[in-house]
């Protein structure tokens, strides 16, 4: 099928690849000329695995295509997905200017009948507000259909996730749409919920606000395992076997960042009030979320007494491994905590460097050329970010290099028993 996506940032760049990979025409447009210049170069402004040899792949076999313009996508398209950027305002509720924006440019250029999928993580009413939108600005009075198609992309594995989906979710309440989205994801061969608009877009909002519930909730018990000297692994573990809860996200840690879970927890807090059923629960959420945050930084002033001018290794600035992504970085808050504190930070990671300098998101830190470097003459070490390559330098090589041998594994990435075996003082998180 001939297909457009309107915005190329984490979910239109994977989703117009991935789409192109099972045999789709696809048109990724973009109002940044630099970022389409980049893709056109074959330069990717994301990290992603697997994602940049799909690109290339699909460019190559002339699948895949980078525009600015929003007219030639939507006239040489069936069906138009608006992947565009839905940002927080500050009482939590979604920017919608991005959409509406879209809605507007398709709506000026639209001839025929074209399907036009919400793939962005929209508040709950927002396909309607899309379709007034069209209906307002197209002069033409072409015949339209808005669906809503929520994305499950975690980054890190998004490229995983799309092509190998636990479910794809239709909202739709016309039967000609309805039969095109199956057509284009019948190469995937996955579960398919068709829905109403308003049942597909809350499923979104609902899911990502339980994962973010089972994360603070093992934060919380992970604070009982520490004032009883339980093992948070342990009850993770049991509790993780019963099939009805299941073991993903009941990993106890420093809490949840990126772009997705504060985000989308906001909106649904905010959704919850406007229609009047607040949400309390979601807000106990948030509060152990950021807290979990504030204890950590706590076990590290308790230990050290003195932050300032305290040489402190970080390891991880991400949100989460396998990504370049540093925005709402639990890691990032903690260095920049340490920093106002006065202690001299020292950071590695793997790919998140680089996006933390041009975004200025951790004045005053020094940069590393690898985990052992950032560790030279270090008073402390603090594990952000659990990287696999992390766990896999040795703990004599880690202390030769040290000043002191003190670690705060805020992932309960390394072993507590073998790290004080080898000599080290070892704070972790729900572990004695």
């Amino acid at each position: 099928m001939k297909l457009c996506i309107i915005g190329s940032g984490y979910v239109g760049l994977v989703t117009g690849a991935c789409f192109a990979e099972v045999g789709h025409q696809v048109i990724c447009v973009d109002n940044d000329q630099r970022k389409v210049d980049m893709l056109i170069a074959g330069e990717i402004p994301i990290y992603e695995p697997l994602l940049e040899g799909m690109v290339h792949k699909n460019v190559g076999a002339k699948r895949l295509s980078f525009t600015n313009s929003v007219e030639k996508g939507v006239d040489e398209s069936e069906v138009i997905f608006i992947a565009v950027p839905t940002p927080p305002q500050p009482d939590g509720s979604v920017d919608l200017s991005y959409i509406e924006q879209a809605a507007r440019e398709i709506a000026v250029v639209l001839k025929d009948y074209r399907v036009i999928v919400d793939k962005s993580t929209v508040p709950v009413k927002t396909g309607e507000k899309v379709a007034a939108t069209i209906r307002r600005y197209n002069r033409a009075g072409a015949a339209f259909d808005v669906v809503s198609n929520p994305e499950f992309l975690r980054e890190g594995c998004a490229v995983g996730d799309l092509m190998n989906p636990d479910r794809i979710v239709i909202g739709s309440s016309n039967e000609q749409a309805t039969a095109l989205m199956k057509k284009i994801y019948e190469p995937f061969m996955a579960p398919i919920l068709v829905t109403d608009i308003s049942s597909a877009e809350l499923i979104k909002h609902a899911a990502n606000s339980f994962l973010a519930l089972k994360i603070s909730y093992i934060n919380m018990v992970s604070r009982i395992c520490e004032a009883s000297g339980a093992d948070i692994e342990n009850v993770a573990d049991g509790i993780g076997a019963d099939k009805r809860i299941g073991r993903n996200f009941l990993n106890a840690g420093i809490g949840y960042g990126g772009s997705c879970f504060p985000k989308d927890i906001a909106a649904f807090i905010a959704i919850s009030e406007h229609l009047g059923e607040p949400f309390e629960l979601l807000k106990e959420v948030q509060r152990i979320n950021r807290t979990q945050c504030d204890r950590f930084i706590a076990k590290i002033r308790e230990a050290l007494w003195v932050l300032k001018d305290k040489k402190i290794a970080i390891w991880g600035l991400t949100f989460k491994p396998d990504t370049d992504d540093v925005r709402s970085s639990v890691a990032i808050d903690i260095v920049n905590q340490l920093v106002a504190e006065g202690a001299i930070v020292r950071a590695y990671d793997p790919k998140g460097m680089e996006k933390s300098q041009q975004m200025g998101l951790v004045p005053g830190v020094g940069f590393a050329s690898s985990p052992l470097d950032a560790v030279q003459d270090a008073e402390a070490l603090v594990i952000a970010t659990e990287w696999k390559e992390f766990s896999n330098i040795g703990f004599q090589e880690l202390k030769a290099l040290m000043h002191t041998p003190l670690i705060f594994d805020g992932r309960n990435l390394l072993d507590p028993l073998v790290a004080r075996q080898f000599g080290f003082t070892y704070y972790s998180i729900g572990r004695a």
